[in-house]
């Protein structure tokens, strides 16, 4: 997975058609095998990029030209389909903490639940998420935009702004407070559907 956290990038796929940009808030799932190149970007390009496993080869193809000519965005690669999510086209839903919105990047339809990447906000007038815990093997947050504190089973209270990033284990019971209007957090969890009990 990469998300696009600052500036844009210009990227071709094999069988996604001819080159697109990549802006900030934009993700993509490279799914196992898929050739793709990356062609120019802006200075002070970042990404958030998430890999499973850790450590995995990477080829050259000397032999396939991009674009390919052949367009087939429903195609498996290894039992994942590419994901191309934009920002600005993303429809906000309720999430499944009270007081949050969430945008779903589409990566647990596209990996058939192996995996999943949502970004939240606050609605109007939160200023937290209450605490819970999860039973995910892995649950990953990175700070888009705005200020929070975490609060966390035996970590006391840090305080948190963009570009700071936390990983939650597998029954921690954790909660974010104080949070600025312009909050957004992106989650991204193996697997998708995990189960979240709310604690008082």
């Amino acid at each position: 997975m990469i998300y696009c956290y600052k500036g844009w990038v210009h990227l071709l796929y094999e069988d996604q058609g001819p080159l697109f940009t990549m802006k900030a808030g934009d993700c993509v799932l490279q799914p196992p095998e898929i050739r793709h190149r990356v062609l120019e970007c802006s200075p002070g390009f970042e990404v958030i990029e998430i890999g499973c496993p850790a450590e995995h080869m990477t080829c050259i193809d000397h032999d396939m030209p991009l674009p390919n000519g052949r367009v087939d965005p429903d195609r498996v690669f290894n039992g994942q389909k590419f994901v191309r999510h934009q920002a600005e086209k993303a429809d906000w839903q309720a999430g499944r903490l009270e007081g949050i919105e969430s945008r779903d990047i589409g990566i647990a339809a596209a990996t058939e639940g192996l995996a999943s990447a949502q970004v939240w906000r606050l609605k109007p007038g939160a200023t937290q998420i209450p605490a819970v815990k999860h039973a995910a093997e892995f649950v990953f947050y990175f700070v888009l935009e705005g200020t929070v504190s975490l609060k966390a089973e035996g970590q006391g209270t840090r305080d948190l702004s963009a570009g700071d990033s936390f990983v939650i284990p597998e029954g921690m019971v954790f909660g974010l407070e104080g949070a600025s209007e312009d909050l957004e957090l992106l989650e991204v969890a193996l697997p998708a559907g995990y189960g979240v009990e709310l604690k008082a």
